[in-house]
């Protein structure tokens, strides 16, 4: 008999959050190894199309497929008590959980995504109901919280899963899971309309503020005719928009990239392609430019982060600002339009005088393209982050939240200001 596997997207805790094609996409990638094995069923609290969220089918999203997630206000936990904003939970209720619980279940075991560390109470809040409902259960936490932070994600769960080892998973299975590639199972939601890629794993870089490097994950490339199947795979379900989840994903085109790009481009299924987690600018040639837009990518995130020199260097020397204004020449000149290119530039970095950030601003300004403010997170056991230990206390993983560090670093009238100039300099590019 298969063993019965429930997938959780768990709620989020936050004072801000929003659907930038977000999707557990880590356990979707597992489901797709145990469906052959497995009676599996998906509950993600977070499902903008859910009926207790969108109950007329009409809900409100951009172009691209984001929008807002239902929230409700929420008290706010005591080590937030000095941050001058509104705390929310965002997700399905918990009636809905359970209800769901008690209609499909019971479950063998209980597999949760997990991903910001200071997310961590929503994966407490489905942990507590599901011992609260099932209290057999099984339950096995992935992602990065239960990488960054395995002994304080521990609590509550019999199984923590670090980084991409999934071999007591399927110790505690009791199955061997299928090898080798299998595609992600986007056919646990009802409609796949947004789905998520990635052509690369891992990241060469070393940026002082990233875990990736801590990771020990080598970069490469992933095989074209795997890349190809997922794209072909969300096509079939009638997928309208994809995001590219890949850290480094300009990074050796030639090997996946460009084959994949040219796929595209002779096999079009109408699908738009965005690249939130930060293309490097210095990789972006003017050839691929004129692919990725051929090929229908139609937002551009460009990660940039500081105009100074010395910051730059200081932090990875990843870009310099005249590669910044190159990249963005060759995605105007292959026809991108510049409302639809982004720059992020950190806020509430702790060498803030030296990122120059109202200089960066401007200059991002000037190239003709929107800025956004990537807030700063501190992540245990990076440079960046251990530097913010006499400023927060870092083994509370609330404290890594991007919201709360620039306040306290900056007090938050300044963090208006960076937020009013932001807005202010935007403005003026049609939306």
């Amino acid at each position: 008999m298969k063993p019965r596997i429930l997938l959780i997207n768990p709620p989020i805790y936050d004072f801000a959050a929003f659907d930038f094609w977000l999707k557990p996409y880590g356990l979707l990638r597992v489901a797709g190894r145990l469906k052959s094995i497995a009676d599996l069923y998906l509950f993600d609290f977070l499902y903008r199309r859910h009926p207790a969220f969108d109950p007329a089918g009409k809900i409100k999203e951009d172009l691209w497929g984001r929008g807002d997630f239902p929230s409700e206000r929420v008290p706010k936990p005591p080590v937030f008590k000095d941050i001058p904003r509104y705390f929310n939970r965002f997700g399905l209720p918990q009636s809905v959980f359970l209800e769901y619980l008690d209609k499909h279940g019971p479950f063998d075991f209980a597999l949760i995504q997990t991903s910001l560390t200071y997310w961590y109470p929503g994966v407490r809040e489905a942990i507590g109901l599901l011992r609260q409902r099932r209290p057999q259960i099984k339950i096995v936490l992935g992602g990065f919280y239960a990488t960054c932070c395995p002994g304080h994600a521990a609590q509550g769960a019999d199984l923590v899963i670090h980084q991409d080892d999934l071999a007591p998973l399927w110790d505690l299975l009791g199955e061997s899971a299928a090898d080798g590639y299998c595609t992600p199972w986007w056919q646990g939601y009802p409609t796949a309309d947004k789905g998520i890629m990635t052509l690369t794993d891992g990241c060469p870089f070393q940026c002082s503020y990233c875990y990736q490097p801590l990771s020990g994950r080598p970069f490469r490339p992933r095989p074209l005719e795997e890349c190809i199947a997922d794209y072909e795979h969300l096509a079939g379900l009638g997928t309208q928009n994809i995001a590219f989840y890949d850290d480094a994903l300009l990074v050796r085109p030639d090997e996946t990239l460009i084959p994949f790009l040219d796929y595209v481009i002779d096999h079009p299924r109408g699908i738009h392609f965005h690249t939130p987690n930060a293309l490097h600018a210095r990789n972006l040639t003017p050839e691929l430019a004129n692919r990725m837009v051929a090929a229908g990518f139609q937002t551009f995130y460009l990660g940039f982060e500081s105009a100074s020199e010395q910051f730059q260097k200081a932090t990875g020397g990843k870009i310099v600002s005249r590669e910044l204004a190159e990249a963005v020449d060759a995605l105007q000149s292959a026809g991108a339009a510049g409302e639809h290119i982004t720059a992020y530039a950190l806020l509430g970095h702790p060498q803030s005088d030296l990122q120059q950030l109202e200089e960066t601003m401007h200059f991002v300004h000037r190239l003709g393209i929107r800025i956004m403010l990537a807030d700063f997170s501190p992540i245990p056991g990076t440079p960046d982050g251990q530097a913010c230990q006499k400023f927060t206390d870092l083994d509370e993983p609330l404290n890594h939240n991007k919201t709360a560090f620039p306040i306290r670093l900056f007090g938050k009238d300044k963090v208006n200001y960076f937020k009013d100039l932001c807005r202010n300099l935007n403005r003026d590019l049609s939306v």
